[in-house]
């Protein structure tokens, strides 16, 4: 299952409600192009598109992705295994997604504690 340490490269997620499709990419450092193949590919990845049909991603699309990813090109899943995967963990996935989300706000945190210590 997903666990924060296989994508302990990858950058923090900011406190942010939305992210633009090039955040999304730095974020989770795949190409634009693959994010919008991956929205083909896996049907629960759907950001939301606003005008001029522009995708806003949320907090938990990112964890998907970077789900994705690392079944992928981590673990070496085919695009059709790592859909039956993520179909079949579905209740896994959300309670893991709920403790990455757990464990990034207490980083956060952490953080502002530091600073505020200085």
């Amino acid at each position: 299952m997903f666990d924060q340490g296989d994508n302990q490269e990858l950058p923090a997620i900011p406190a942010k409600r939305y992210f633009t499709i090039g955040e999304v990419s730095d974020l989770c450092q795949v190409k634009p192009h693959v994010l919008r193949y991956w929205e083909q590919e896996f049907p629960n990845l759907k950001p939301v598109k606003r005008r001029g049909n522009r995708r806003y991603y949320q907090r938990h699309d990112v964890l998907m992705i970077r789900q994705i990813r690392a079944l992928l090109y981590e673990q070496g899943f085919t695009i059709g295994g790592a859909r039956q995967r993520l179909e079949g963990d579905q209740g896994r996935m959300e309670a893991s997604i709920t403790a990455q989300v757990v464990r990034q706000v207490r980083m956060e945190l952490e953080e502002l504690l530091q600073l505020l210590k200085r």
